[in-house]
């Protein structure tokens, strides 16, 4: 068994504006245009494009049309064919088209600046911007010292308040190369005409006791002070984003909080009495879950097998399907996680066994696998689906081994299935190298707090959001080094609550009720079972997620 925590944290009461009227229920597909920096020549030129697809993916949970288009691709006039234009300002000091500029400064339609480059409009008389939108750009701040080993915690601007939670952004300092991994800059703003703006939301900074607009709305113009994308995790000021899109796109979706459970990396090997007991315990209390599971169990270098190899398809597979059989006897619902969740006869990284390794990214050289097409992936698929209906299984979504496939296999997988349930990676080219001397190109993880009607890839997505229980086991297996409690989980559901119709999604790993692990498996699993409904979530089956 290996840690297999989905941390995709990578490198991981709506306000009303003056004048406007509630937002109303959906009833047409919004048409958006998400322009981005693509600074040419720079090791920066994919960043903003890796910001869009995670910000075009939102827009998919309100079923918009979305165009993704190089900001200096932009000509004059082109906001007004959308209803909603969002600007990421990922790279600071990007030159900016005049004609967008003169076209932001003047629309009437919902105009969403994020971060950098916003002192374009905010410093050039000929703009009027602080008389036409009521509040002025005053500078940028990061971290309040330079960090080192005697003060590696200087602070910055990193509390955002929203719903009566304290959403903390991200960050690392590194002593051994001193070096942070955060995003600590904001843009300053100040309110000059509360008859025109205010702010929506605040951001605080802890060390000086200062407090800033972390979101500020002028009618239709909404300018964020930071870039939510960047380390992003189930606690952070990205659910601010997720949830203010309702009121920035009109489309007010009701107050919803449902909950998903699934039972994690099930496969030939897995035992009978945990299932039995998990099973047991959720049919027991009326609550729906799912099943990842694994249809053909590999371990070609005979890691768990004295050094023999061992295969076994579904049909020779007892312990799995007397599982499985139990579980949908139960109300379980069956997702196909992977053909073998594994890749071949190498250790990718680990053991090479099915449920241990990736199968649809090559993780040790962090490149898309040598057979990667579609042709490949759907051969692998398709035989992953039969052998489940030909037991008598039918998979109701897909999730893709450690939520991470080649953009390839993802566009195949949203072919073969309706609906994914997962995390998932995006790049910003379909057959990535990532070899940092010749590529500028980027990966971007991503967490939803709600679904995804279709994603960047075609992909339906149903989310999990919440992460997954984990020990320190390192004296058993070296790799699963880190724990997660039940107790982190339910603190990420209290946050999820603040999307309006955000969802408290995890997956628990059955292994953890097995005796010769010596963890408290099962009493943590029920803890975290009854923490999720207390707060007033309700339990469904994926086939009910909308």
């Amino acid at each position: 068994m290996k840690n297999l925590l989905r941390s995709l944290a990578f490198a991981i009461a709506a306000l009303l504006a003056f004048g406007f009227a509630p937002a109303q229920a959906q009833t047409v597909q919004p048409k958006t245009l998400v322009l981005y920096d693509a600074p040419a020549g720079t090791q920066f030129e994919k960043l903003g494009m890796g910001y869009a697809i995670m910000l075009r993916n939102l827009l998919g949970h309100f079923d918009a049309q979305v165009d993704l288009v190089p900001v200096q691709n932009y000509t004059a006039g082109k906001l007004n064919a959308y209803d909603a234009t969002f600007y990421l300002g990922a790279y600071y000091g990007n030159s900016l088209p005049t004609a967008f500029l003169s076209d932001a400064a003047a629309t009437q339609k919902t105009m969403v600046w994020f971060k950098y480059n916003i002192w374009n409009l905010a410093w050039d008389s000929s703009y009027n911007f602080q008389a036409t939108r009521g509040f002025g750009f005053s500078g940028l701040r990061g971290m309040n010292a330079v960090p080192d080993s005697g003060n590696p915690t200087p602070g910055f601007f990193d509390t955002v308040g929203y719903k009566n939670k304290s959403f903390v952004k991200y960050y690392q300092y590194d002593s051994a190369s001193n070096t942070i991994n955060a995003d600590p800059d904001i843009g300053v703003t100040a309110i000059t005409d509360t008859s025109k703006a205010s702010a929506v939301v605040n951001v605080t900074n802890p060390k000086t006791g200062e407090v800033a607009p972390y979101v500020v709305r002028s009618g239709k113009f909404w300018y964020f002070a930071d870039m939510p994308f960047s380390y992003i995790g189930p606690r952070d000021r990205y659910l601010v984003l997720a949830d203010l899109l309702h009121d920035i796109l009109g489309i007010n979706h009701p107050e919803s909080h449902q909950a998903l459970v699934r039972l994690e990396d099930v496969g030939a090997l897995v035992s009978v009495q945990s299932m039995k007991t998990l099973s047991d315990y959720l049919y027991g209390k009326n609550i729906p879950f799912s099943v990842a599971t694994i249809p053909y169990y590999a371990d070609p270098l005979g890691a768990y097998n004295n050094g023999t190899p061992m295969y076994v398809p579904l049909a020779q597979a007892t312990n799995l399907k007397k599982s499985l059989d139990y579980a949908k006897a139960r109300g379980a619902e069956i997702v196909m996680h992977g053909y073998t969740h594994q890749y071949g006869s190498m250790k990718n990284p680990h053991t090479g066994v099915s449920g241990d390794d990736y199968e649809f990214w090559n993780i040790v050289a962090n490149t898309p696998v040598a057979e990667d097409s579609t042709s490949w992936v759907l051969g692998r698929l398709n035989s992953g689906v039969k052998d489940l209906v030909n037991n008598g299984y039918s998979p109701v979504a897909w999730e893709a081994p450690h939520y991470q496939g080649s953009a390839i296999s993802s566009r195949a997988a949203a072919s073969v299935f309706s609906t994914t349930y997962q995390r998932v990676v995006y790049y910003t080219a379909d057959q990535p190298n990532f070899n940092a001397s010749v590529s500028k190109d980027f990966a971007v993880g991503q967490i939803y707090p709600y679904v995804i009607k279709k994603d960047y890839y075609g992909q339906r997505v149903i989310p999990e959001s919440l992460g997954n229980i984990e020990y320190d086991i390192h004296t058993i297996d070296p790799t699963s080094n880190y724990n997660y409690t039940w107790q982190d989980i339910v603190t990420n559901a209290q946050y999820g609550l603040a999307v309006r119709d955000g969802y408290a999604s995890f997956f628990f790993h059955p292994f953890w009720l097995e005796p010769d692990v010596g963890t408290p498996g099962f009493a943590d699993f029920q803890s975290l079972i009854n923490g999720i409904t207390a707060l007033g979530y309700t339990w469904i089956a994926p086939s009910k997620a909308q």
